[in-house]
């Protein structure tokens, strides 16, 4: 029998002023994958995206963490396992690239716990992963936008947290700063086994960079797995109402769609 996965939905319903959003979704977030939620606009993403982090309440159901019920643990105790970016970050005018990184260390903080060297050593691992060490003394505002993303990514990682969710990681950035991030979080992926969990709006990216890949319709799983058994023209008919071919991907043999 597979392991339980560290993070997962159980018949799970959210509404905003009384709208269904999420009808009764289950899933397993597979552990040490890069899984990317897919789907049309309204379906839910960031909505589900959220609720896993305890940001959005249920109205039904819940979000289990280790096994227990995530509203009800602490959010310091959830924010020490699980970090997430959400879209369109905003941060005080003059902050820094190393100032940013540090926040990501206010969960590991209290008063009998001020700053120490694991925590300077957590800013530093996370400045060169991102590769954002020579910017990290430069104020965000003076960053280009796929800059910018790699310093918040960097205070995500500076959590230190076996958990990344990422909220439309790559919103207003160009196609190689897109292909850029992706591969940097691929490769954070790769190199540390973190979960990390994103939500695109690119099917032939999602199928490109993911190892696990959910697909939602109307609030609710229509289907998940591998990139080849979602990324299917039966699916995208489906989810997206789209007519369209899929070739394997001449470089990288993922699922290449092709609207018709």
């Amino acid at each position: 029998m597979a392991a339980t996965a560290r993070l997962r939905a159980e018949d799970l319903s959210v509404s905003y002023s009384r709208t269904p959003v999420l009808n009764s979704l289950s899933t397993d977030l597979p552990d040490g994958a890069l899984t990317v939620i897919v789907g049309p606009n309204a379906c839910g993403k960031s909505t589900l995206l959220r609720a896993l982090a305890r940001l959005q309440p249920a109205g039904k159901g819940q979000v289990l963490l280790d096994g227990k019920a995530i509203h009800r643990q602490g959010s310091r105790a959830v924010a020490q396992r699980l970090a997430i970016l959400q879209q369109t970050p905003t941060a005080p005018e003059g902050l820094t690239v190393r100032d940013l990184a540090t926040r990501g260390r206010t969960p590991h903080q209290s008063p009998l716990r001020q700053w120490s060297r694991q925590d300077a050593e957590a800013v530093t691992r996370a400045l060169d992963l991102t590769q954002m060490t020579p910017h990290a003394d430069r104020p965000l505002e003076a960053l280009s936008g796929g800059q910018r993303q790699r310093a918040w990514i960097a205070m995500a990682l500076a959590q230190d947290t076996d958990i990344l969710l990422l909220d439309e990681p790559t919103t207003y950035l160009d196609l190689p700063h897109q292909i850029e991030l992706l591969k940097l979080v691929q490769q954070l992926n790769q190199d540390t086994g973190r979960t990390v969990v994103m939500v695109l709006h690119d099917i032939n990216l999602a199928a490109r960079f993911a190892s696990h890949m959910i697909a939602l319709k109307d609030g609710q799983v229509f289907c998940e797995g591998p990139p080849e058994e979602v990324v299917t023209e039966g699916v995208l008919q489906s989810v997206f109402a789209l007519p369209c071919r899929i070739i394997a991907d001449p470089v990288h043999g993922s699922p290449h769609v092709i609207p018709e």
